[in-house]
């Protein structure tokens, strides 16, 4: 029996990808339907674990709580009053929309349907190929750029990989980042006594509506943060978090790597990224199961990078060319 195997299912009218690793009982389910991660099944000093907190059942799928496991594309996270400028023009991607209740949160794919072009598995893993060509001119409010979004996922050894792609297929330039907006549950009830580690130098200073601040202010050194420095392992308690972790220190193998932990069943999981911000979210306003998990969401900018000089260049993508984003998860389950 080979190790890796990559196979087809349906949930409802939504194709499935169902990525299995036999040789280490691992299994990996990706609808459709947002290109969403729903499970991540995994076997810890012989028993199963779901360490996924994904959409549960077909209902959630469509209605998507929380935007579990969202490809957040041509922008993750906010992007204030749902404005921006881009090249002299100022766009709106919510028209007619009353001020306080002018909102625009995680890009436009979350409800959109990706086509699944490709499944495969070889020594080395099991893969799928998820692409959706929904974003044109004219479709989105405020977006009047064309951008294709490929991602492609596969299980491997390690664990889980995403390499996210995109391309410019319009006439013009266009401003455009990729984010991840994964939950993770590494043991049942509260998060409170789970161990939270993140590489990170800087934290994301924002105001009420977690949009970052101006220019160089939005930069805080951790050492002046202490309450959200995780830069050594620590319990997380009582802290909440909403926020945004730059300055993300690599390991040599170049990902930088944000780690949780249940300290009494030793089982963890990393997630890395080759560049950009880490968000992290405990979960407290979640409609289902409130901080019972942990929102990890590597992102190539940060919330409101539309508007933002210091991202401008990172976020432009010029007609014809395309941009890779690579990030993913190891599952360690060792006892530290």
């Amino acid at each position: 029996m080979a190790a890796f195997s990559a196979t087809p299912d349906r949930l409802g009218t939504h194709a499935v990808a169902v990525l299995e690793d036999a040789e280490r009982r691992r299994q990996v389910r990706i609808v459709s339907r947002g290109a969403a991660v729903t499970s991540i099944d995994i076997e810890h000093n012989g028993s199963r674990f779901r360490v996924a907190d994904g959409y549960r059942d077909l209902a959630e799928v469509e209605s998507r709580p929380a935007s579990r496991y969202a490809v957040m594309a041509p922008f993750a996270n906010r992007i204030k009053d749902a404005r921006y400028t881009f090249d002299g023009h100022t766009h709106d991607l919510a028209p007619g929309a009353a001020d306080g209740k002018r909102e625009s949160r995680h890009g436009f794919l979350r409800d959109a349907e990706f086509d699944l072009e490709r499944l495969a598995a070889d020594a080395t893993g099991a893969r799928a190929r998820f692409v959706n060509r929904s974003i044109r001119p004219g479709v989105h409010a405020g977006y009047p750029f064309a951008i294709d979004v490929s991602v492609d996922y596969a299980l491997t050894a390690s664990g889980l990989e995403l390499t996210a792609e995109l391309s410019n297929v319009g006439d013009r330039p266009a401003p455009c980042f990729f984010g991840w907006h994964p939950y993770f549950r590494v043991a049942e009830g509260m998060l409170d006594d789970w161990e939270l580690e993140i590489p990170a130098s800087l934290l994301i200073r924002t105001d009420a509506d977690f949009i970052p601040l101006p220019g160089d202010a939005a930069y805080g050194l951790l050492a002046d943060e202490p309450a959200m420095d995780f830069r050594q392992w620590r319990r997380l308690g009582a802290q909440q978090l909403n926020h945004g972790y730059a300055g993300l220190h690599a390991d040599a193998d170049g990902r930088a790597r944000t780690r949780v932990r249940d300290p009494r069943s030793g089982l963890g999981i990393a997630v890395w990224q080759t560049r950009g911000i880490l968000l992290a979210f405990t979960a407290d306003t979640v409609p289902r199961d409130p901080r019972r998990s942990l929102a990890l969401e590597p992102m190539e900018s940060m919330s409101d990078a539309f508007n933002r000089e210091d991202c401008a260049a990172a976020i432009r993508l010029e007609p014809g060319a395309s941009r890779q984003f690579r990030c993913g998860i190891d599952i360690e389950g060792q006892r530290a």
